[in-house]
């Protein structure tokens, strides 16, 4: 059983690459002076950490690849942005269609403001909203704050995602994350309101590209 353990745990294709032969026989070694349930036990501990570690280590990559592809479907909303219909809202609670697609456009340029920041306060006048009126200028703000977004993103480094990161209104807290939480709930947020500019397209006889698969007007994926 002993032997079996050993070959298991040194075949993992990740064990391979952080064990060297020396590494190995030194672990052989220790691995021997134990019984073989003990050995299964540890084996399995730290095969466990080191997934743990791999899946943080992957952490920025991943959100790298998550922004790029919400930029692509992203820019497909955009370039079927309807002239004429900047103002418009399918009920008065509702977001107007031209500062709904702008919020959408901006959220790509978050990642850069969180990641070298600590806090946003509303009342100190640090963030002020982007006016656009034309589909060109959505395209050209998207493709600005992609490249922020993804720019600071390929920067950071893993532990940059821990600190928290806080929104504010003038000193009172109204949500905290984790800087990795907080780039989250921006993707999140582009999901969120993306979907929203579909529900104006379709009212609008606007034909919708696909996000995660096919829509109703475009079969492909």
């Amino acid at each position: 059983m002993f032997v079996e353990i050993c070959y298991s745990f040194f075949s993992n294709p990740f064990m391979k690459k952080i064990y060297s032969p020396d590494k190995k026989a030194i672990t052989i070694i220790i691995f021997s002076i134990y019984d073989d349930i003990e050995v299964f036990l540890f084996i399995k501990f730290l095969s466990l950490n080191c997934l743990k570690n791999k899946i943080n280590m992957d952490t920025l990559s991943q959100l790298q690849s998550e922004l790029e592809s919400e930029y692509q479907t992203t820019k497909k909303f955009i370039n079927r942005f309807p002239e004429g219909k900047n103002e418009y809202a399918p009920h008065e609670k509702s977001m107007k269609l031209m500062p709904l697609a702008t919020h959408v456009v901006e959220i790509f340029g978050w990642p850069h403001t969180i990641l070298t920041t600590s806090e946003l306060d509303f009342a100190k006048g640090a963030y002020q909203p982007t006016v656009l009126s034309t589909r060109e200028e959505l395209l050209k703000k998207l493709d600005e704050n992609y490249e922020s977004g993804l720019q600071a993103l390929q920067n950071a480094q893993e532990d940059d995602l821990n600190p928290s990161w806080t929104i504010k209104n003038d000193g009172q807290e109204l949500a905290s994350w984790s800087k990795y939480g907080a780039i989250r709930h921006g993707l999140n947020q582009i999901t969120h309101h993306r979907a929203q500019m579909g529900v104006y397209y379709r009212l609008n006889d606007i034909p919708l590209p696909g996000s995660y698969g096919p829509s109703a007007d475009q079969q492909s994926f």
